[in-house]
């Protein structure tokens, strides 16, 4: 009975690896494509080699572009920089809703302002926001959007971690702690915080999707990364009126974007589940 009552919380776990590692086979394959794609560009991303517009094969799989430069060339030189970009911008924003999202629980007066920002802050329009502070950056460029994209969606964030974290702050356990003297730091960070952890991950997973929409909608705009550069939303704007004499220049950045941002929610779909089943084995 002891030893059956032992492996028992394993079964479960080892049954559903493979469900968990399957939704993330994706978007490893396209986190690794795009870090290692100008390796694997056979053209460089501003040289022409074809006539404008021209159609897939020989030298350009995917054709060319408005400048007749290798489309595929180009989308493999232009999924780094977006992809490195709303990492930052996502584990930015986790990072920041997920300290104030527990202390704001803990703390009526901090909760009280937390609640107020946040409230004021979502009311802004996102495509306005970004046009405003964007446009009002000194040269703007991708740090802009960055910063912008970090500024719009903290807000959301912190009311969706404190929502999970309220009914947390006022358990039995919080309460033990309380009346032994831990401080709110302590109870935070020691006590919340690791309960949170399927919270925080499909959270990362939410805002890692949103910062690309940002970025790409940014970049669409031309408020982001400007010409010759590549950029998978830029290459979307700039080849539009050609989409019909050459339709790769537009469909193949415009499936990265949203294949990238798939795979990524499903991922982090999959991680939360798991995370959570691990901490109430514990």
């Amino acid at each position: 009975m002891t030893a059956t009552a032992v492996r028992h919380p394993a079964a479960p776990a080892r049954r559903s690896r493979p469900r968990i590692l399957a939704p993330m086979a994706p978007a490893v394959l396209l986190v690794l494509a795009a870090v290692t794609g100008p390796l694997l560009a056979a053209h460089p991303l501003d040289k022409p080699v074809t006539e404008p517009y021209a159609e897939a094969g020989g030298d350009a799989l995917l054709g060319g572009d408005q400048l007749g430069r290798d489309v595929l060339s180009r989308l493999l030189h232009g999924g780094s920089a977006l992809i490195g970009n709303a990492l930052i911008v996502a584990a930015t924003i986790t990072l920041l809703a997920t300290l104030l999202g527990c202390f704001a629980v803990l703390s009526p007066r901090l909760g009280r302002l937390v609640e107020r920002i946040a409230d004021t802050a979502i009311l802004l329009p996102p495509v306005l926001g970004i046009m405003l502070l964007a446009l009002a950056w000194p040269g703007g460029g991708l740090l802009a959007i960055t910063v912008v994209a970090i500024f719009l969606g903290t807000p959301y964030a912190v009311r969706i971690v404190a929502s999970a974290a309220a009914p947390l702050a006022t358990t039995g356990f919080i309460e033990a702690a309380t009346a032994s003297g831990e401080r709110i730091g302590h109870l935070a960070l020691r006590e919340i915080l690791p309960n949170l952890r399927a919270t925080v991950l499909a959270l990362f997973g939410l805002r890692f999707v949103d910062a690309v929409y940002v970025i790409s909608m940014a970049g669409f705009l031309q408020l982001g990364p400007q010409p010759p550069e590549a950029d998978w939303a830029l290459m979307i704007r700039e080849n539009g009126p050609g989409i019909l004499l050459n339709p790769w220049a537009v469909v193949a950045p415009g499936l990265a974007i949203g294949l990238l941002a798939i795979s990524v929610n499903l991922a982090a779909n999959a991680l939360a589940p798991a995370t959570a089943r691990r901490a109430a084995l514990r």
